[in-house]
């Protein structure tokens, strides 16, 4: 008996040492895998900066700040095609069920991020490099002026900026290569946009040097920099200015003017350029991040228009307007009781109010705030008249503050009804919110904390315009109609980016609709018509991001009841970074299920 019971005795314990050194062996397993997982996300971000130089300045990283690659060369796009396929087989090795929950969306986040930006590589957008809100001269444009990313601290951070402007000056020669090339190819930029970059490349061509954008760096030097190198920096930057940038911009500038608006396109749509279509499908998916088709989002768009109108009735009604709602919206676009203001610093202190108003509101609805400074800046004058109100990040370490820029082409005729939806928007608990949130995470890898998709980002921007009222705003008719009219501009843009796109609607047209629909002026309503033109697809990710965010938040509300917490949704939301909408819902309905 005590034979069989020594025998039974080593069995328990032969079994017991297997089974924990089988699980220290899967522990083991699952640690290295992550280690390694992480490590080639890691070097996905970094050599990712290495082919985006302009995306590491922006972050705040320094050590790219002399480069900005030739992006339009065959060279580059090879490069960048190899990037993504050599990290999409490395990221295919890692099996999910080694991986933590934070790794196993790092892994779909990727492939996403990789996959759609492969798809978009088979289009021609790049013969139209150059637009009138969203190209290389209007970012180096706000990098010159001294007060954006582009550090000017030290007399290296002057040099890299010189160094940065030749290889700047090289893509912009190749823009003019590729336009020749859409030229020929029937794929060109419609005559009403290029009317419009004109402008922007003649405000470089001016020979007042020390009043030139490119100047202003060495008419403010910081401490440190010698008197004689300050001096011989001035005369660098006068030289770079004379013999670099005037005539680079000069030749641009008299090909638009002599060529290229010749030969521009009367129509307004992508469905009339060789691929159009097949683009236009391919800019919803990577702009909404969804398989929604033109159709549906064009329906989505009437049936958003409609209740919205209804919801503006009330409140014409509210203030004793007694004509109709297109008459309203002409009313309210001149009043001047809603133009209150003499100065550009007046609207900027007016927007620093709004901050100081909702800042004990903002406690509760969110547990989680960001530690990043943040500023209200009026827009640059080179871009006022083509700009939209934007913001702009702050950087990853912190020390550059994220900026709210608003354009304030004449303050006196600066109408304020939509200030308070536009400061939740761009600033707080918007845009400002979301971005430093997510750069500040000390759990999210750091090619994440750099994503950027539009229908998330931009869906929580529009989404935090309807928490007006729980912040202590909107108590003024007038600006809850902004903010009804801010959500209106949106649904607009379903209507006539997918009219324009795949219908056939004329610039005129889409035009028309949004002054039927919105009380924004005819000026502003024809700078985001000629928007859309530019950017197909990216004006629709707004509202299908918000509607998404809505119902996620109002199917939590439900299947929670009593348990549900404001604050711990809006951390669930925020605290993933920009990802696409599918894996937010499902993000969202887990942690539903676990709260229940």
């Amino acid at each position: 008996m005590k034979f069989k019971y020594y025998t039974l005795l080593l069995a328990i314990t032969f079994i017991a040492c297997k089974s924990e050194n089988t699980a220290t062996t899967e522990k083991e397993v699952v640690n290295e895998t992550s280690m390694e997982f992480n490590s080639m996300l890691d070097e996905y971000y970094e050599e990712g900066l290495k082919l985006n130089p302009l995306n590491a300045t922006m972050s705040g990283d320094n050590r790219y700040n002399d480069k900005f690659p030739d992006v339009l060369s065959d060279e580059y796009k090879e490069e960048l095609t190899a990037y993504y396929n050599r990290y999409r087989k490395a990221v295919m090795r890692f099996d999910d069920a080694n991986l933590t929950d934070t790794e196993q969306m790092s892994k779909e986040v990727l492939l996403w991020d990789i996959d759609v930006n492969l798809e978009g590589m088979k289009f021609k957008k790049d013969l139209t490099p150059i637009d009138q809100m969203w190209s290389p001269h209007l970012m180096f444009g706000q990098l010159a002026s001294g007060a954006s990313a582009q550090p000017f601290k030290t007399l290296e951070d002057y040099r890299n900026w010189q160094l940065r402007v030749d290889e700047y000056l090289v893509w912009l020669n190749s823009a003019e290569e590729n336009m020749r090339k859409g030229m020929e190819e029937g794929y060109v930029l419609p005559k009403s946009l290029i009317k419009k970059v004109i402008p922007q490349m003649d405000a470089m061509t001016t020979a007042d040097v020390e009043n030139h954008l490119f100047y202003t760096p060495v008419t403010n030097f910081p401490e440190g920099i010698s008197e004689e190198d300050q001096e011989i920096l001035r005369t660098d930057y006068k030289n770079m200015i004379e013999g670099k940038i005037i005539p680079a911009y000069t030749k641009l500038s008299n090909f638009l003017k002599d060529e290229y608006l010749a030969a521009g396109r009367d129509s307004s749509g992508y469905s009339d350029l060789p691929q159009g279509s097949e683009y236009y499908d391919y800019a919803i998916k990577y702009y909404t991040t969804t398989n929604m088709t033109a159709d549906e989002i064009h329906q989505l768009g009437l049936s958003e228009v409609a209740r919205i109108r209804k919801e503006m009735e009330k409140v014409k009604e509210q203030v004793g307007f007694k004509g109709d709602l297109k008459a309203f919206f002409d009313d309210v676009r001149t009043n001047k009781e809603l133009m209150p203001y003499s100065t550009p610093e007046e609207i900027i202190a007016n927007f620093e109010a709004m901050h100081e108003t909702i800042k004990p509101q903002v406690d509760e609805l969110f547990s989680v705030q960001p530690k990043t400074a943040f500023e209200v800046r009026r827009t640059e004058e080179f871009r006022e008249k083509s700009a939209s109100a934007e913001y702009n990040p702050g950087s990853l370490d912190g020390t550059r503050p994220g900026i709210f820029y608003t354009p304030i082409p004449d303050a006196k005729t600066y109408n304020v009804y939509s200030d308070e939806s536009l400061f939740l928007h761009e600033a707080i608990p918007g845009h400002h919110f979301q971005i430093s949130l997510t750069q500040e995470s000390e759990t999210l890898p750091q090619f994440r904390k750099t994503l950027w998709y539009s229908a998330y980002g931009e869906g929580w921007a529009l989404y935090t315009e309807s928490l007006g009222k729980e912040l202590g705003l909107y108590t003024d008719p007038y600006q809850y109609f902004g903010t009804l009219g801010a959500e209106m501009h949106r649904a607009v843009r379903l209507v006539v980016d997918t009219g324009i796109h795949t219908k056939g609607w004329s610039r005129e047209k889409a035009i028309a609709y949004c002054l039927e629909n919105e009380a924004e002026s005819e000026a502003g309503i024809t700078s985001e018509i000629e928007r859309y033109m530019a950017m197909p697809g990216q004006a629709l990710s707004y509202k299908i991001g918000q509607l998404k965010i809505r119902e996620l938040r109002e199917r939590a509300t439900q299947e929670l009841g009593d348990k549900f917490d404001i604050r711990e949704f809006h951390k669930e939301v925020l605290e993933t970074g920009c990802i696409p909408l599918a894996l937010l819902e499902s993000k969202i309905d887990n942690w539903i299920a676990s709260a229940k």
